[in-house]
């Protein structure tokens, strides 16, 4: 069993402008890392995200970087009661004309448990309100973090 997800979606916004969303931590703390983001995400940095309802800061291992295209991130599973493990995020950006950009979130590595599924589809959950907010971030200015999960 390969546990994997994927979800996307169309913001109305240059591709640049997405980009330097997620990989800027001043614009990622506005509407994603509401405990704040530390580091730009850059190839062979290691970040930090905190969450004001998943409080604690943790650390986010950047693999790769291309500007205006791809981002891949490496951060520890979720899954509680078994050794750590790392799981492995890709951002694809794609221009669609008309200042549109399709954001593509996948997300590959849990171990192939309850725990590894119930994780995923936490995450999964959470680059789903990831896109939304940076939607909302870019086309109206909104902060739709605030308050909804604390």
């Amino acid at each position: 069993m390969d546990l994997r997800f994927q979800v996307a979606g169309r913001i109305v916004r240059p591709v640049h402008d997405v980009f330097e969303a997620i990989v800027d931590p001043d614009q990622l703390s506005q509407y994603f890392t509401t405990g704040g983001a530390k580091g730009r995400l850059e190839t062979g940095a290691t970040v930090t995200w905190d969450f004001a309802d998943f409080p604690g800061a943790f650390p986010v291992e950047v693999v790769e970087v291309v500007p205006d295209r791809r981002i891949v991130l490496r951060w520890e599973a979720n899954e509680e009661g078994v050794a750590p493990y790392h799981t492995t995020v890709t951002i694809e950006l794609e221009p669609l004309g008309d200042d549109r950009t399709l954001v593509t979130i996948r997300e590959t590595g849990w171990q192939p448990t309850q725990g590894g599924l119930d994780a995923s589809y936490g995450n999964c959950q959470g680059w789903t309100g990831m896109l939304i907010h940076l939607q909302a971030w870019l086309e109206h200015g909104l902060r739709l973090r605030d308050g909804f999960y604390v």
